[in-house]
């Protein structure tokens, strides 16, 4: 097998590999997903200022793809990075860090400075990535963004995202990239107040209903870390959790609050909130 590091990152050359692209996301989410993108439109981001890159190994197989669009936004220029995916053999390795990686130089070198992308907040492992080694932070959270999308990944549990923003050229992320993660329990979060209270009397974590009332600087949102396996065996609890959650950050965020950090924990992680008010000198 491959090292991430032996791949070759590079835009896309041809239709062929426009259609290997949308065979690989067949193959993570499922023949009938209906949001997967085309292979006319990866090509053509790639001629008018958008960026499709695939991950190549030294058999010119592909074995992961990210693909985005860059446009205005209030009178500046953003890129939305809309999907990222890499093969079985090749997740939790940093393939997907490394494709981050590669856009942030690209659309640096184009003076693009701001990304957006999406990303399901009960999904631990893409949070812990996205806010300890990227540095993003979190201003929105879109109820059932895609809607039905067909693929079985998604049945049952709605499409609620999280939307990131990625500043590319921030002292926040500079210090990310180079390795300064954030310590859990650190800078006053061990006494933030929890919004979602969590028992544990079986198998898996049950939320309460969310507190809403609060007014602490910082606050704490706990989601499952084992939500997939949640998902598959008690379903109506993995729902009973999106609408927990989702209400918590509609809730917060609406009022000002930002998503800074994630740390993961036993059977729970945590969101932590932070009203930018009442830390002025701590945004970036």
């Amino acid at each position: 097998m491959s090292e991430v590091s032996d791949l070759i990152l590079r835009p896309l050359a041809s239709f062929h590999e426009g259609q290997a692209c949308v065979k690989l996301q067949e193959e993570i989410w499922g023949v009938e997903y209906q949001e997967k993108v085309p292979a006319a439109l990866l090509m053509l981001a790639n001629r008018i200022g958008g960026l499709t890159v695939g991950a190549f190994d030294s058999h010119d197989a592909l074995q992961g793809f990210v693909f985005g669009l860059t446009g205005w936004v209030g009178g500046e220029i953003v890129h939305w990075s809309d999907t990222l995916a890499v093969r079985r053999d090749f997740r939790g390795r940093g393939l997907g860090t490394r494709l981050k990686l590669y856009q942030r130089e690209v659309l640096l070198g184009r003076g693009v400075l701001r990304m957006h992308w999406t990303f399901d907040p009960l999904q631990g492992r893409n949070a812990h990535v996205n806010f300890a080694k990227l540095g993003i932070v979190c201003r929105e959270y879109a109820r059932d963004m895609y809607g039905e999308t067909g693929s079985p990944l998604h049945r049952g549990m709605g499409t609620d995202r999280m939307v990131a923003t990625w500043e590319m050229d921030s002292g926040r992320v500079e210090g990310r990239l180079g390795g300064a993660h954030p310590v859990p329990g650190g800078g006053g979060v061990r006494s933030a107040s929890q919004v979602v209270g969590v028992s544990h009397r079986e198998r898996f974590p049950e939320p309460a209903p969310p507190l809403l009332d609060l007014h602490d600087p910082r606050l704490l949102v706990a989601v499952p870390a084992k939500f997939d396996e949640m998902r598959v065996a008690r379903l109506p609890l993995a729902v009973l959790w999106r609408e927990v959650t989702g209400k918590a950050f509609l809730h917060y965020l609406s009022r000002g609050y930002e998503v800074r950090e994630f740390f993961r924990g036993g059977p729970v992680s945590e969101y932590v909130l932070v009203d930018p008010e009442s830390e002025q000198g701590e945004r970036r």
